[in-house]
């Protein structure tokens, strides 16, 4: 079964003079990452860039409208996910304690709808 498993953090705390911060973590996730595509059970992934360069579609009231940035302010904002294929949601959990975060931050585990 395949699983998003979503990393939602602080995308401030990597915003450090000399990059360092940044440069650690993408470090760490090359590393989780290559182990999983070692194991053939990673199934795709990205990092995302900063909310501020998002724009979100809402429907209201049946019209469609466009704003500037992520759809709810927060703390924590959708940084990158990884796709991953494993038997079951108890190995998607074991892998989402593994994703490197630099502080706090959380998680989300989501099944992908099977088309067949």
């Amino acid at each position: 079964m395949q699983y998003l498993l979503m990393i939602y953090e602080d995308e401030a705390q990597y915003r450090d003079e000399n990059g360092r911060a940044w440069q650690e973590i993408v470090a760490q996730h090359q590393a989780f990452a290559g182990e999983l595509a070692q194991k053939g059970i990673l199934r795709g992934g990205a990092g995302l860039k900063t909310a501020n360069t998002a724009t979100t579609v809402r429907r209201s009231r049946g019209e469609m409208n466009l704003h500037d940035g992520p759809f709810a302010e927060s703390k924590e904002q959708l940084g990158g996910f990884y796709q991953v294929e494993v038997p079951d949601l108890d190995a998607a959990l074991a892998l989402a304690r593994r994703i490197p975060l630099s502080g706090d931050g959380a998680i989300e585990v989501r099944p992908v709808i099977d088309e067949d």
